[in-house]
Order: C-alpha cells, then sequence, then structure tokens
C-alpha cells in the first residue's frame, strides 16, 4: 500500500557535483555561509527584475503565473541581502556578476559599491538582443546589464577561455589573401601599412554582448520558464571567471541554467531557489541531460535540499491504475493529455528522511507501468509542480 510521507532532502548520483536548495535565498543564508563561506570562485545573480517574483511557467499549452510582487523598497533590501551574502561566499579571487535591467542597474550600482567597494566594480556588460516585441512610442529595449564585481585585485580571469577564432565571415573594403604558411588573412593598407586580420586568430568579446540571443519559444534548451537565460551566457561568464572543479553558486537560480552551464563544464555548482516549481524544473533538467548526454559519470552526486521537509497530497489515481499482489504495487500510467501527465517521477528509497533514487521516466506512455517493491518509494510531481513521496509498505 502507498502511503504518503515527508522528504526532507534528496540523493541523486547523478545530475553534477553539485546542491539544489529549495529555500529562501535570506532565510538560508546563515546555512549557506557555514557550507560553502569564501569558496565560491563566481556567484551570479539573476533576481527579478525590480517588478517583484513575477514569473510564468509553460507546459504545452498550459500556462501559470506565478506572482511574488513587493514593493520596491522590499525589493532593493533583498537585492542588498544577496549582495551581502555574496560578498561571504566567494574566494578572494571569485568574481560577482549581478544580471538586472535598466530599472534597476543604478541603484544596484550603489549597493554593490557599498557593499564590494567602487574600485571591485569592473564591467557593466551590455547583453543586447534582438528578439521580443518593439516598442511604439520609445526606443525598443533591447538589452539587460550585467554588473561585475571582483572581490579583490588577485580575482582569475582568463579571456583566452572565450575566445573564438575570427573565422571566414566576408570583410568589406579588404583584400583575402593567404600568406606563405597558407593561413588566410585579410588585410587593408592605411598610412603606408598593411595591416592583417587572420581567419585563425582569436577574438575576444567586448564588454557588449550581441553574440548570444534570448531563447526562442521552440529552442531545445527551452524549460517552460519565460525568464530564462540561454546556457551560452552562463558558460562565458564560468570559463572566463573560474577553472574546472571551482564552486559556482547562484542565489536566484530559476530553472537550474547556471548549475547545467556549470555542470557541463566540470564545475561545482550550488543553487537557491524558494520556488518548488524552480526546483522541480532543475532537478529534472540536470537529471534528463544527464541520462541523455551521460555527462557526469564520475562526479559526485547531486543533493536537493528543503528549508522546510514536506509532501503535498498528489492523488496517483489522477494518473495510473494501480493493484497491489505479494506486497508488489504497480502503476500503470493513464490514457492522458501531454499537460496532464506527471511532470517527473523517480522511484528510490528513504532512509532519515533523505530519498534516494534509483530510477526516472520523464517520458510516459500510456500503458506504461512502474512495480514497486515493498519499501520502496516513489517521488512524483505533478501537472501543477507539487511534489509528493510515497512509499510501499
Amino acid at each position: 500500500m502507498l502511503k504518503l510521507i515527508d522528504c526532507g532532502g534528496e540523493l541523486h548520483m547523478i545530475g553534477g557535483d553539485g546542491a539544489v536548495y529549495l529555500a529562501d535565498v535570506c532565510r538560508a543564508g546563515e546555512e549557506l555561509v557555514k557550507n560553502y563561506g569564501g569558496q565560491a570562485r563566481v556567484v551570479y545573480l539573476d533576481p527579478p527584475f525590480c517588478t517583484g517574483g513575477s514569473f510564468e511557467f509553460r507546459r504545452g499549452k498550459k500556462q501559470v503565473a506565478y506572482t511574488d510582487s513587493m514593493p520596491k523598497e522590499d525589493y532593493f533590501e533583498l537585492i542588498n541581502s544577496a549582495a551581502e551574502l555574496a560578498h561571504k561566499l566567494l574566494r578572494d579571487d571569485g568574481t560577482l556578476f549581478i544580471h538586472v535591467d535598466s530599472r534597476a542597474a543604478l541603484e544596484c550600482r550603489g549597493i554593490f559599491d557599498r557593499v564590494f567597494g567602487e574600485e571591485a566594480f569592473t564591467n557593466e556588460i551590455i547583453w543586447a538582443y534582438k528578439s521580443g516585441g518593439r516598442s511604439k512610442n520609445a526606443f525598443s529595449r533591447k538589452h539587460d546589464n550585467i554588473l561585475m564585481y571582483r572581490k579583490t585585485p588577485e580575482a582569475y580571469f582568463d579571456i583566452e577561455a572565450v575566445g573564438v577564432k575570427r573565422g571566414p565571415e566576408r570583410r568589406n573594403h579588404m583584400k583575402r589573401s593567404v600568406d606563405e604558411e597558407g593561413r588566410v588573412f585579410y588585410s587593408i593598407r592605411t598610412g603606408g601599412k598593411e595591416y592583417r586580420y587572420y581567419e585563425d586568430d582569436m577574438v575576444y568579446p567586448s564588454d557588449v554582448w550581441d553574440d548570444i540571443e534570448h531563447l526562442h519559444q521552440r529552442d531545445p534548451e527551452r524549460t517552460g520558464f519565460i525568464t530564462q537565460k540561454p546556457e551560452a551566457l552562463l558558460k562565458r561568464i564560468i570559463l572566463a571567471c573560474s577553472e574546472e572543479g571551482d564552486l559556482i553558486i547562484d542565489l536566484f537560480g530559476g530553472s537550474g541554467t547556471t548549475a547545467c552551464a556549470a555542470a557541463k563544464l566540470g564545475r561545482r555548482y550550488v543553487t537557491v531557489d524558494k520556488g518548488g516549481v524552480a526546483t522541480a524544473v532543475t532537478r529534472r533538467r540536470l537529471v534528463e541531460r544527464c541520462l541523455k548526454m551521460r555527462l557526469y559519470d564520475s562526479v559526485s552526486p547531486m543533493t536537493v535540499e528543503r528549508e522546510d521537509p514536506a509532501s503535498f497530497p498528489v492523488d496517483l489515481e489522477n494518473y495510473f491504475t494501480i493493484r497491489e499482489k505479494d506486497g508488489q504495487t504497480t502503476l500503470t500510467l493513464k490514457k492522458l493529455s501531454t499537460e496532464e501527465t506527471p511532470y517527473y517521477v523517480a522511484v528510490g528509497n528513504m532512509k532519515e528522511g533523505v530519498f534516494t533514487a534509483y530510477d526516472y521516466f520523464l517520458r510516459f506512455k500510456a500503458g506504461e507501468k512502474l512495480t514497486l517493491s515493498p519499501g520502496d518509494c516513489l517521488h512524483i510531481v505533478n501537472e501543477d509542480m507539487e511534489d509528493a513521496f510515497f512509499i510501499n509498505e
């Protein structure tokens, strides 16, 4: 018989070397400092854009809006708390990035100048993109601001790690030639001198990033989060400011882009978000990429830490026909629409309040069966992103 039980945490043998915290960043600050104080090479902050915590999650045709609006003074108090926490988490050779929009950039600059010191400010990166709507009564807003702060002048930075070859793109008014070593270059003469630009020379990003686009609706990276950032953006930050094995922390984790990028690049990660939806999406995203690509064979397990041990009363009979025989419980998936199927299911065992997963079911077909032996546990996230843990007694 399946009985609903509480769960205080999760252990996954795949998903990358890291931890996912389902917690309010301010309340979790003391524990984060205790566990990771002075250890992060990079801290990335992507808080809700000054309007509070509003965002949308889409799954197929189903769309759910989540709102956690707050007055501006409360919003900037949150940013101030995150800045102070980030400073404590960073190594002396670490770097902080805060991703905001034009409405919050100026005040955030003041907050971080105070916490880190004005001399720690390094760059204001402009992430420019073309996607989105067009304004008719003003110039369209087509960029975000990413403020970069180094904790000390010794902060690690490797521009070589984010360089790309110039490539064969046509260059106006330049002559294409091949030198004696067979290298292709483009040249221009001015002032009696020849200037050569080789195709295989490395070109490095400036503080205007216009080569990384927003994720389009059909992009395979899409998780359903409307505010999701592309992995390419985080990969550039992580590659330039950290080395393999370093710890990357995201205090407003959202759909898990930072964690995913960090794991793929061989870094450890910690991602924090107070939303159960964010945790569910992040967990599934890390597990699913791992199952598809086997990226994480040689790393430590992923953990999920919950601020409050909890399990919500998800009705399994909405999804499965349940049969019990000889102590075993068999669940057969009913014929459901895409939006009605479970979002995530894992099978494992529970010990001292921690669920350890050993099998996953992420792509369901009608008639598919799950069989649980006595003592097995089931973790299910339903289509409304509520999760529940059951034990087969």
